[in-house]
């Protein structure tokens, strides 16, 4: 016979059990610097994940309108494991001045987020680019709303920044309503760059064409694509066949070559100046 206290014992065990599988949402830890930047925890498709995230935004109660800056990845597990938390600290901070408060979520399968990896191409002969980036465009996405419901976010004009598989994702947000996304700036977006560590050689180049184009299907919101002369993952002409494929879909891209930076273009979301970003950010969402 099942007494009232074992009753009660098995459901606060099941509760206890629910909770540990359900996480909190939302900040983190206290506000720091630069520009009140504090630790987040944001939704992933795996229910039982939560994205650690950094929020860095303006002075002031708001609202604000969000960017949300989408990193690159590696299909190493090994080196995903050992990713430290992306900050894009120069970018983060030029998208601040200009008004923006700006999310950098660190996606599932990388760091200290952890869990599954959901986003993986396959193997370098045979690569699903489209699955791949149809699965990071959902965590960015899923980011995006959730930020969106908080008291000082403004529910549109929002700007997606994405870098390499970060920006091939942010592609796949092209299709969604202009009034909530207005631009996705992507830097040297794409996948299988420097195939088996070898600069300027691509797992399945034509694939990722195709990819881009499948991307490119009804978009709605407009692209800034950009990449660095000396971008040894993603050349500018890769680049330029991949925006072009993208562009027969909907229209709706500005392709740029940037001038080279430091010692490797593919980086230079990660490691160029607040100045010379707040330039080409500026640039990129006026187009």
């Amino acid at each position: 016979m099942i007494t009232r206290a074992v009753l009660l014992a098995g459901l606060t065990v099941a509760a206890v059990a629910a909770n540990a599988q359900t996480p909190a949402f939302g900040p983190s830890g206290p506000e720091g610097e630069p520009a009140r930047r504090q630790e987040w925890r944001v939704p992933t498709p795996d229910a039982a994940i939560a994205s650690h995230a950094l929020l860095l935004r303006p002075q002031g109660e708001g609202p604000f309108s969000i960017a949300v800056i989408a990193h690159a990845s590696v299909e190493n597990e090994i080196q995903r494991a050992q990713m430290q938390q992306p900050d894009y600290v120069h970018l983060a901070v030029a998208l601040v001045a200009r008004g923006f408060a700006v999310l950098v979520p660190q996606r599932p399968g990388h760091g200290a987020t952890g869990g599954p990896y959901l986003e993986g191409q396959g193997g370098c002969d045979a690569p699903d680019y489209l699955r791949a980036a149809q699965a990071t465009g959902r965590e960015i996405g899923m980011a995006l709303d959730f930020l969106r419901t908080q008291s000082f976010a403004r529910k549109n004009g929002a700007v997606i920044v994405g870098h390499s598989a970060g920006g091939f994702g942010a592609l796949a947000l092209a299709q969604r309503d202009p009034r909530e996304i207005a631009t996705i700036v992507a830097f040297a977006p794409g996948r299988g760059g420097n195939a088996h560590g070898r600069p300027n050689e691509v797992c399945a180049p034509d694939k990722l064409i195709a990819a881009s184009k499948a991307l490119g299907q009804n978009a709605r919101v407009p692209v800034a694509w950009l990449v660095a002369e000396n971008d040894s993952y993603f050349s500018p002409a890769l680049s330029k066949r991949m925006a072009d494929a993208f562009r027969t879909g909907g229209d709706r891209v500005t392709f740029r070559v940037l001038s080279p930076a430091a010692r490797e273009g593919h980086f230079l979301a990660e490691s160029g100046s607040t100045a010379l970003l707040a330039s080409i950010i500026a640039n990129a969402i006026k187009r």
